[in-house]
């Protein structure tokens, strides 16, 4: 049976720019909810959420990580003893289902899936830099799927560390409606406690890790400061409850309760967002941000039902969260595990999900059976044998799903909103060292492509080059050095190559002819063509003209063959011809000598010669880029993408950032990521997809001739 009650639960993910401190975050949320018996730091590289060895070595969290704890809220802090607590903990004990998700943007499609699936966020910063660019990012997903939101100012025992520039930096760069329920006491290296603005009272934290919390008078220096930043808060909170609004300019008293349950529907309704503070590190705060995530964030029941479509009249369709319910489940992840196999990770929605029984992936329209289920304590595993609505889990094994496809019953199917990814933005060449690692190099990239949405394997037919594409070069670094590790595949790395293509701009004839005698029976192939261009992705056409037979019939698709082969050796620089005409008119054969072969090779050479005087060209890919960049930066980078042969196409503003739409040459957008960030202070960001194939300029193409560029 369900061990927690749905209004119990609390499914949150923990999100911030990189070095923010989230992972030192979650570390001490597991050591105080009792699930880790020590404290792991990220500078010893022993942690538990960041267990991959790239994690560990670099410092930084590549992939989200799930782990459940359980938490008790403040009442040992009403005078509650800790034996009185034990024999009420059950009732006021929560589970709390966490992802800590990595801060680096090549990784952001670990953020995205996460809060696709979260009821709610911690979003954390850095007390010295306050917003920082991937904190509006992560801001702008949250703000997307409407996820209730909660701050943390952290490290506030650094140097040069702010509770005020930072909660400015919210307030200016991300929501007006953030509200302090916290004031530090002290800062930097004097940081010691907190006061809680609610109930107006002051805390230190002793023991050895900060799990001893110490009720203490308000400074006298902070008093002041506290009673009008509570005044500021009632405000802010009483502007979004009619009866309270009332109560406030009628100067009656209003309670901490009263406060705190119109605090929490402000929350809900994402209208409010409360700010605490702390410094992880030196273990303090942490306990309060849990009490915060209990009182303010939403269980599976506070949100409305989950909508979803019916795959056969696509009638839209909404389930409620309940065990009652037909089951309906996200796939959200999938990870390659070296002990069993691939895991799907998924959040039931509604209903029960039981091992042993059929599922159906709604997307793929095919059933899959329940085998083993497992509950993540980050590279731990734990089975069970259900999961219920609100749950968080892995399952073992399956077939036919990926990230984003819908699991429910049955008999009663329904397709939920899929999740959109950023496509990938850089591309590098790579090959395998050995021939025993071409064929692992194959199984490896699939498996890593299966797992990550935003990491694309491709062929290049003309280079016969694999390309992998991601979201940044560190992205495809960790992909090579985990295709090394995991799958034990030593590959060379390279630069991708453009594929360009070739045209023509005019029309031309040509005669193509091959006549060979030897002492048998000869060789005799004649044709006259006629090419001609075509509009820009139409693709090749052969028209057959010839009356009165002077070709036979069965030597035509021998003509045609012969024509096709040469168009994948243009005149120019040996690129592929596209988009052309070729019209067979005349010609003439030799009742003994005449053959495919030779019709064939006739054709070849009546389109090189044809193509040669129809005024050729090169084609390279035009990308459409848009360009997401804080406005203060729209200057350089539109001078930079017209530096880079771009065209502008529009300029546009979206919540106060700039939107840039341009068309940009792909063989420019090379380290494109990088000189972005760079040129942004890292705040902008930008998608790309191919557009069209355009006319290289003349001294682009002579460059590309001499094989330069």
């Amino acid at each position: 049976m369900r061990q927690y009650p749905l209004e119990k639960y609390r499914d949150i993910g923990i999100i911030a720019h990189i070095d923010a401190g989230k992972t030192t975050v979650s570390e001490r949320v597991l050591f105080y909810t009792g699930i880790s018996h020590k404290i792991c730091e990220v500078h010893e590289g022993d942690t538990v959420m960041d267990w991959m060895e790239q994690e560990r070595e670099r410092g930084i969290t590549i992939t989200a990580a799930a782990t459940t704890c359980f938490w008790t809220p403040a009442y040992r802090r009403l005078g509650i003893s800790e034996s009185e607590l034990a024999g009420i903990r059950k009732q006021y004990e929560h589970r709390i289902n966490i992802i800590d998700t990595p801060g680096h943007i090549d990784f952001t499609v670990e953020v995205k899936r996460s809060l696709r699936v979260l009821d709610g966020a911690v979003v954390v910063f850095d007390g010295v830099a306050g917003v920082e660019p991937q904190s509006e990012t992560n801001w702008r997903y949250a703000d997307e799927y409407k996820v209730p939101r909660i701050c943390f100012i952290n490290k506030l025992d650094r140097m040069g560390a702010s509770f005020e520039k930072s909660l400015q930096s919210i307030k200016e760069r991300l929501t007006p409606w953030a509200v302090p329920l916290q004031l530090p006491i002290g800062s930097e290296s004097s940081f010691s406690g907190l006061i809680d603005l609610l109930t107006m009272k002051a805390y230190e934290f002793e023991g050895d890790n900060g799990e001893k919390i110490i009720e203490i008078p308000i400074p006298e220096d902070l008093k002041e400061k506290a009673k009008t930043e509570r005044h500021n808060m009632i405000e802010m909170i009483v502007e979004h409850e009619d009866a309270l609004m009332h109560k406030y300019l009628e100067n009656k008293e209003i309670t901490v309760e009263e406060l705190k349950a119109a605090l929490r529907k402000a929350v809900l309704a994402v209208k409010l967002v409360p700010v605490l503070t702390g410094s992880a590190l030196k273990n303090k705060g942490v306990q309060f941000m849990l009490d915060a995530v209990i009182d303010y964030l939403p269980s599976p029941l506070d949100l409305p039902p989950v909508k979803g479509i019916e795959p056969k009249t696509g009638a839209e369709i909404s389930r409620e969260s309940g065990d009652d319910e037909p089951l309906s489940a996200l796939a959200f992840k999938i990870a390659s595990d070296p002990f069993v196999g691939s895991l799907t990770f998924f959040r039931v929605y509604s209903g029960t999900l039981k091992r042993g029984t059929y599922i159906l992936n709604s997307v793929k329209n095919n059933q899959e059976r329940v085998g083993r289920i497992l509950r993540m304590h980050a590279n731990h595993r734990e089975e069970v044998e259900e999961m219920y609505a609100g749950d968080l889990g892995a399952l073992v094994a399956l077939k036919n799903t990926t990230t984003g496809d819908t699991l429910c019953a049955p008999e009663n199917p329904v397709i939920l909103e899929k999740i959109i990814f950023p496509e990938p933005v850089i591309g590098i060449r790579i090959e395998p060292k050995t021939k025993a690692d071409q064929e692992k190099m194959g199984i490896a990239l699939r498996r890593l492509a299966d797992e990550d949405p935003t990491f694309r394997v491709s062929g290049n037919m003309e280079t016969g080059e694999t390309i992998i594409s991601g979201m940044g070069e560190l992205h495809l670094e960790i992909i090579v050095d985990r295709m090394k590790r995991e799958f034990s595949v030593e590959a060379n790395v390279g630069r991708p190559q453009v594929a360009y293509k070739e045209t023509i701009l005019g029309k031309a004839e040509a005669e193509g002819k091959y006549i060979r005698q030897s002492g048998g029976r000869g060789q005799y192939g004649h044709v006259w063509l006629e090419v001609e261009p075509l509009e820009r992705g139409k693709g090749f056409e052969f028209v057959d003209a010839i009356k009165g037979g002077t070709i036979p019939k069965e030597f035509i698709p021998a003509v045609e063959k012969g024509v096709k082969e040469a168009t994948t050796k243009g005149v120019v620089a040996g690129y592929p011809v596209i988009d052309l005409q070729v019209t067979l008119y005349d010609g003439s054969f030799h009742e003994v000598d005449s053959s495919e072969a030779a019709f064939k090779i006739a054709g070849s050479i009546a389109f090189q010669e044809a193509a040669k005087r129809a005024k050729p060209v090169i084609l390279e890919p035009i990308m459409k880029i848009q360009v997401i960049t804080p406005p203060q930066f729209l200057g350089d980078v539109t001078g930079d993408l017209s530096a880079k042969r771009g065209k502008i196409s529009s300029l546009g503003e979206r919540a106060g950032i700039s939107v840039i739409d341009a068309t940009v040459p792909l063989s420019e957008m090379f380290g494109y990521a990088t000189k972005l960030r760079s040129m942004t202070e890292g705040r902008a960001s930008f998608t790309m997809e191919f557009d069209c194939y355009e006319t290289v300029p003349q001294n682009i193409s002579q460059l590309i001739i001499e094989g330069k560029k």
